[in-house]
């Protein structure tokens, strides 16, 4: 039983990794600063570190590895949150929620004042 759930784990974190580096490639084409470095030992051992910069010195960064799974977000250089487990990944899923839904409004915002008639 311990093997299965290892092995379970270590699908969970391979998908976390892969999800993460989709992310940052999403969020720098937003023009999001963010980074995504995969560290693989050669053997079983897999993870990633991501990094966002939000602005105003507003940082996030979500490790993820055989060891744990961890956010950490700051602020002018200052630990404001640190969470682990399921409720890092729920931070996340909140955080690329919340920039998903910045990021259309912005395009929404762009094609209409793009297509919005001139006032003479």
């Amino acid at each position: 039983m311990f093997q299965r759930l290892a092995q379970q784990y270590r699908a969970v974190v391979h998908d976390l990794v892969m999800s993460l580096q989709a992310l940052a490639g999403s969020l720098k084409k937003r023009g999001i600063t963010a980074t995504c470095y995969v560290c693989d030992d050669g053997r079983e051992g897999h993870g990633a570190s991501f990094v966002a910069d939000l602005g105003d010195q507003h940082m996030v960064r979500f490790l993820v590895s055989d060891f744990g799974i961890s956010w950490v977000e700051s602020r002018n250089g200052r630990e404001l949150v640190k969470l682990e487990g399921a409720e890092a990944i729920q931070e996340l899923e909140r955080m690329s929620a919340f920039l998903q839904s910045r990021g259309q409004a912005e395009s929404a915002e762009t094609s209409t004042s793009e297509t919005a008639p001139l006032h003479r």
